[in-house]
């Protein structure tokens, strides 16, 4: 799995001028560029930093700072800013083989006009105003897919724009050396669950493979008892539990070790083969007959184990559902350092409540503690679905209340599309007898419209729900991706909405 953080990320940023004005406005220039980037840097609201990578005053420069971008792993983007007139002529052959995410920043590096003193040296040296206009006039001829940010470079609301690209562009390279194991395959004859990985691949960047269950076993069976007792220990320490379940005598504690060992198994197999997400099929989970003596497979679904890698990042998809596993790992990716966490969810069942309906987001086992409101309880239950129908061990807790907002790919056949929702987590009733993981809550702008343009977009019953994302990130992924996107807010209603994905359909055919 990759490293944790940031660290090994860096965005550049290129300045655009020419030599029409001497050697004194080069100067000037990348003075202010220095300065600019370092005060950036300095504001603490970048998650990593920005490289001031010169300026480029020619073709050949401008070609030469975008192909080395492409080849430096650690760039996960370019941060565009015209000081001066940059002719864009001059910049077609560089955004021709510009690889990486664009941000296009339309500042100036002095925040006021200097009424008293200014004078034509000046205006000729601070041109953003229509240097600016004219990258974005080729951008927009090209075609170029980017962001534009406009405001000064010491504001935060500026800042803070940057800072949602930067997390979204490192996601996006994260994304593209992104191994999903499938094992398992999908639920038989589920639609929205499978798709085009070959299509996913080109467009997306993500890599999908199936992993036999046989080959999974393999790890399994080289788990040292030692290990796993160790991390029955780290469990019972982390998570609230009834004292009984130490009880190494009973059939629960069996439960929790065999749990224990699955996690350590789907950990060794994930990080042996270099995988950052995986997805689990319930009726698939090592030789069927677990009373042989030869039996050798998971007596459980692996659910705790799931819990557990959501939360440290491993993208998880249920069902065999690999784009839900792929977008969990961007969400989470895109997300770290954010207080609130992230989860996959499952839309499983509603509660019609006047201006109070919502939805119960639940599944067997398998939500990321990482939304939970409280410490979880780490308990055993019968589990009655699927080839092992059984005691199970799971992390029974509720989601924090708050807003958030959840997202999902969806394969329509000639191109994916990202549905997006904005929710309000609210306060569930007590569930005595369903101990599980859950979150309960209202689609923006209320139930009715909010799942009901969900249908209508196609939206899958799984999603990938963060408190800490807004749409402006999911704005910039589906830039980034260069897909379809639709928002489900407090500005939707049906009309709207049927003839926004009447008009998207009609623009995809034509693209296409």
């Amino acid at each position: 799995m990759s490293e944790k953080g940031f660290s090994n990320y860096e965005v550049w940023f290129v300045t655009g001028a020419q030599l029409l004005y001497g050697g004194d406005a080069v100067v000037a220039v990348d003075g202010h560029s220095n300065e600019m980037v370092a005060g950036l840097n300095a504001s603490g609201r970048l998650p990593f930093n920005v490289v001031y990578k010169g300026t480029a005053n020619s073709s050949d420069e401008v070609l030469s700072v975008f192909k080395a971008a492409n080849n430096d792993p650690k760039c996960v983007g370019v941060i565009t800013w015209m000081h001066t007139f940059s002719p864009a002529k001059m910049w077609i052959h560089g955004l021709q083989n510009l690889k990486k995410p664009l941000l296009h920043f339309h500042t100036q590096f002095n925040k006021e006009i200097p009424w008293d003193t200014m004078d034509m040296d000046f205006m000729n040296l601070n041109q953003s105003a229509h240097g600016d206009r004219e990258f974005g006039h080729i951008c927009a001829r090209m075609k170029v897919r980017r962001k534009v940010v406009v405001g000064h470079w010491q504001d935060s609301k500026a800042q803070d724009k940057i800072a949602v690209w930067m997390r979204v562009a490192a996601a996006w390279a994260d994304a593209q050396d992104m191994l999903i194991l499938r094992f398992g395959d999908q639920m038989n004859n589920v639609a929205v669950t499978d798709g085009d990985k070959v299509a996913a691949e080109e467009t997306l960047g993500y890599h999908v493979d199936y992993c036999p269950v046989s080959t999974l076993m393999s790890y399994f069976e080289k788990i040292e008892d030692k290990d796993v007792d160790a991390l029955v220990a780290t469990y019972f320490a982390e998570y609230d539990h009834d004292k009984s379940l130490e009880d190494k005598t009973t059939e629960a504690y069996q439960k929790v070790w065999n749990s224990a060992k699955a996690e350590l198994t789907l950990r060794a197999c994930l990080t042996d083969k270099g995988a950052k997400a995986f997805t689990t099929n319930f009726d698939d989970l090592g030789t069927a007959n677990i009373d042989s003596p030869k039996f050798l497979g998971f007596d459980q679904i692996p659910g705790l184990a799931s819990q557990r890698l959501m939360a440290e990042g491993y993208g998880f998809g249920a069902e065999g559902d690999w784009k839900s596993a792929a977008l969990y790992r961007t969400v989470w990716f895109m997300g770290q350092g954010l207080p609130n966490g992230s989860s996959f969810l499952e839309d499983y069942t509603l509660h019609f409540n006047g201006e109070q309906s919502a939805i119960l987001q639940a599944h067997m086992l398998e939500v990321s503690p990482a939304i939970a409101e409280s410490k979880p309880r780490l308990e055993v239950h019968f589990l009655g679905i699927g080839i092992r129908k059984s005691q199970t061990a799971r992390l029974v807790f509720t989601s924090k209340p708050g807003n958030g907002i959840t997202a999902t790919v969806v394969d329509m056949g000639d191109h994916f599309r990202l549905i997006v929702n904005k929710v309000k987590c609210i306060k569930s009733n007590p569930l005595p007898k369903l101990p599980v993981a859950s979150a309960l809550w209202i689609p923006e702008p209320n139930f009715e419209i909010g799942a009901g343009a969900w249908i209508l977009a196609g939206g899958t019953h799984h999603s990938c729900f963060s408190y800490d994302l807004t749409e402006e990130y999911w704005e910039d992924y589906a830039e980034i991706a260069g897909i379809e996107a639709v928002y489900i807010n407090n500005d939707t209603t049906i009309r709207n909405f049927k003839k926004e994905l009447q008009m998207n359909e009609l623009y995809y055919k034509l693209k296409f």
